[in-house]
C-alpha cells in the first residue's frame, strides 16, 4: 500500500490535494478532522486536555475557541496539546489503515499539519509539502473560521516557515492559483504522475 504524507501550515490548500488524491481513489485520513471527531467522542483526551488546559472542558464538551487562544499565544502550551494528541490520532489512523489494506485499498493519504514533528512523516512512503502565501493563508482562515484577521495571524505565526517543509519534505506544491478548483487540477496531475511511479517502480 502506497502511504502519501501531506502536510503543511493551516490555510495552505492541503483541502484541495487531498480532494485530488480522492479523485484517484485513495483513502484520505484528515488527522485535524479525525482530532475534531475525538474532542466530540474520546472520554479520555478530553479528560486529558482538561487537566492539562484551566477551563477548556466544561459539562463534558472541549471549549475549543478556548483551548485555541490559549496554544496559540503559548509555544509551550502548542507543544503541550500535540503531545497528548498525536497518540489518539495515531491510534486512529492505524485502526483506519489496517481496514483500508484488508480491504484491498491500495493508497492512503495522511493529512497533518504536523506530520514531520509528530515522527508520522517516516511511515509515509513520500511527504508532499503544500505552501501559499502568508496572505492568502490568512485570508482563507478568516474565510473559513470566521475570526478576525488578528486571529488568524496568529495561527499563521504559530506555524512552520515554508523554509521547514522544504527542508524536510520529498516534494512541495504551492498553492498559487486564484481558485481552489485550478490548484486541485494541478494537484491531481501531479499525484497521478507520482501513483504511476509507484506502480511501475
Amino acid at each position: 500500500m502506497l502511504t502519501i504524507g501531506i502536510t503543511g501550515g493551516t490555510g495552505a490548500g492541503k483541502t484541495s490535494a487531498l480532494r485530488a488524491l480522492d479523485s484517484l481513489g485513495a483513502l484520505t485520513l484528515d488527522c485535524d478532522a479525525i482530532y475534531h471527531e475525538l474532542l466530540k467522542s474520546d472520554d479520555n483526551l478530553k479528560s486529558d486536555l482538561g487537566s492539562r488546559f484551566d477551563g477548556v472542558l466544561r459539562d463534558g464538551v472541549i471549549d475549543r475557541k478556548r483551548l485555541g487562544d490559549i496554544v496559540f499565544n503559548d509555544p509551550a502550551a502548542l507543544l503541550d496539546l500535540n503531545a497528548i494528541t498525536h497518540a489518539y490520532i495515531g491510534k486512529a489512523l492505524a485502526q483506519r489503515m489496517h481496514e483500508w489494506e484488508m480491504s484491498g485499498g491500495k493508497i492512503v493519504a495522511i493529512d497533518a499539519i504536523a506530520l514531520i514533528e509528530s515522527g508520522r512523516a517516516t511511515s509515509c512512503d513520500v511527504v508532499v509539502g503544500i505552501t501559499a502565501p502568508k496572505d492568502t493563508r490568512i485570508k482563507r482562515i478568516m474565510g473559513r473560521d470566521k475570526i478576525s484577521r488578528e486571529q488568524a495571524e496568529l495561527r499563521v505565526n504559530a506555524q512552520k516557515p515554508d523554509s521547514y517543509y522544504a527542508d524536510n519534505c520529498d516534494y512541495i506544491l504551492e498553492a498559487v492559483y486564484s481558485r481552489p478548483k485550478e490548484f486541485e487540477e494541478y494537484c491531481k496531475e501531479f499525484f497521478t504522475g507520482l501513483i504511476g511511479g509507484y506502480e511501475h517502480a
